[in-house]
């Protein structure tokens, strides 16, 4: 994306320190550089971003649809002193799920160690439990709370 707007600084391998603001109707309506060692103006961009807004009179494009988000019954389980399980709890809270996915430690709760057991088969975690369905492994959990995020385009 930086090449496609002229801010790649192919010598150096990296790209410029840019602002690119970009109206509803998708035109480009402003590219200001500070150099890869600058610092922007954040109030002074929040003021062109008002004032750019404040001049737009065109068409908005619809927004984005809403993420499908995990199913209303989703649990996490984790365990004490598991890297997979603090992967899974990182991306939890990378992803903004706090709120959505409630989340049981099995190493402090025996009787949810047991549920596990019963149903997924087995007492391993981290487990994403949704209704009957249980992913084990972390790299399966953390793919689902990721598309449970991502708008279907």
């Amino acid at each position: 994306m930086a090449d496609r707007y002229g801010l790649y600084l192919a010598d150096k391998g990296i790209t410029d320190r840019a602002t690119v603001i970009i109206d509803a109707g998708g035109t480009v309506r402003h590219v200001s550089s500070v150099t890869p060692a600058g610092k922007r103006d954040i109030a002074e961009l929040a003021a062109l971003c008002e004032q750019l807004d404040a001049a737009y009179d065109g068409p908005v494009a619809d927004p984005p649809p809403a993420p499908p988000g995990l199913p209303d019954n989703a649990s996490l389980y984790v365990k004490d002193h598991c890297m997979f399980s603090r992967w899974a709890l990182f991306a939890r809270r990378n992803l903004h799920l706090e709120d959505g996915l409630p989340v049981t430690n099995v190493s402090r709760d025996p009787a949810a160690l047991e549920h596990l057991r019963t149903v997924g088969g087995k007492p391993q975690a981290p487990a994403l439990v949704c209704g009957s369905d249980v992913l084990y492994e972390s790299k399966d959990i953390v793919d689902l709370m990721v598309r449970a995020t991502q708008p279907a385009l």
